[in-house]
């Protein structure tokens, strides 16, 4: 794929006197965990081989492939997507450094709780399970666009690499979203193929982002004290999240049956998984998943648990109501989620907020006593057993 550089990266990008710095033959590489031996109860997921979109009758095909996953799971596979196995171990491989940076160093990229801006650093142990405080460390590179230029600082690691950042993020935003949105409106039986397409332009104000994220490791200990992190579960909160290999078991998806079964690493594949906006504009119809992350096999109790991710949302003006031209939705009768008009950006800054500040949430979850939680517009979110 092709895609040009933004003139706003060029210029964040570090000196040449001080790139070699960063070169990648300078860091240390990003190595994969062995996979786990334990038997597990696998989900039996679809994958769909991006490689026949563009083929004749090749986009109806995986349109009728996707049919039960975005309706009944909310999960499958996409595999063929346009990045080489190199780009994909390099962004690993930066995940890795910027996690091995000084906490006094990531913290002059911390996040702005308060005001649910998840752009920058998450530190670790703002959240708990049982008695023991969260494992979980982010960070959040927002989208190439002029919304957000000169926003954010950047760690020199992270200005050294941002036109590689930038063609990684923008491909899959192109190679990826854009397809599936595609494939969700053939699904839908909406007029314009286009429909969601135009609700996802990337240089449009959204808040897409790229992520890398790391559980740390913990001992068995602390696996026993946070019940082996088998938390309540969630849904993302945008359109699709994409989620690249890595071998750590530990995602478990909640079925229709009500048991949680395990997302395994497929080689040479993203998993997806639908969110709640794209649940939003279709009343429900498209699933937004249920999953959680739990702690892994013994076997792999020693490895950290590192990951790349891509959150799609559409444009922050995008009203979430349900779609009036698919005839699918109209024959189902679907309703809107929400009691008035809530924009995407009303929802993004209701729902982070509860997600960045787990105090604010305990205590109206607590409040409400019934395992809800009104987000905005009398939608009520709730935790999954």
């Amino acid at each position: 794929m092709s895609v040009t550089v933004t003139e706003s990266v060029r210029s964040e990008v570090l000196p040449a006197k001080d790139q070699h710095k960063y070169d990648f033959n300078q860091l240390t590489p990003y190595t994969h965990p062995p996979e786990t031996q334990e038997s597990l109860p696998w989900a039996e997921l679809v994958t769909l081989d991006l490689e026949d979109y563009n083929r004749p009758g090749g986009k109806e095909r995986l349109a009728k492939q996707l049919e039960h996953a975005v309706h009944h799971v909310g999960f499958f596979y996409v595999k063929n997507f346009g990045l080489s196995q190199e780009q994909i171990d390099q962004q690993f491989t930066l995940a890795k450094n910027f996690f091995d940076l000084d906490t006094e160093e990531k913290a002059k990229y911390e996040i702005d709780y308060a005001n649910a801006d998840y752009n920058g650093w998450r530190r670790p142990g703002r959240g708990k399970i049982g008695p023991v405080k969260d494992n979980v460390e982010i960070f959040n590179i927002p989208k190439f666009t002029k919304d957000f230029e000169g926003k954010y600082r950047q760690p020199d690691l992270i200005k050294a690499h941002l036109p590689e950042i930038e063609v990684f993020s923008r491909a899959l935003h192109n190679n990826v979203v854009l397809p599936l949105l595609r494939l969700f409106a053939i699904v839908l039986q909406l007029p314009d193929e286009e429909y969601l397409v135009k609700q996802h332009s990337y240089e449009q104000k959204s808040e897409d982002h790229f992520r890398y994220m790391i559980y740390h490791k913990r001992t068995a200990e602390e696996h026993a004290a946070s019940g082996y992190g088998q938390s309540t579960g969630h849904t993302d909160l945008g359109t699709v999240t994409l989620l690249f290999r890595q071998p750590v078991a530990g995602l478990q998806i909640l079925g229709d049956d009500g048991n949680w079964t395990y997302v395994s690493a497929q080689p040479g594949t993203i998993t997806v998984n639908l969110a709640d906006t794209i649940s939003h504009l279709t009343g429900g119809w498209l699933k937004s998943s249920v999953h959680r992350v739990v702690a892994p096999p013994k076997d792999q109790w020693q490895y950290d648990r590192t990951g790349l991710l891509y959150f799609a949302r559409p444009h922050n003006a995008t009203i979430l109501n349900p779609i009036l031209d698919s005839p699918l939705l109209k024959e189902a009768g679907v309703k809107p989620r929400f009691e008035k008009p809530v924009s995407m950006e009303e929802w993004v800054k209701a729902k982070q907020t509860l997600q960045l500040n787990p105090e604010i949430s305990a205590k109206r979850f607590a409040e409400s006593a019934d395992g809800t939680v009104d987000v905005i517009g009398g939608f009520r979110d709730r935790k999954y057993k």
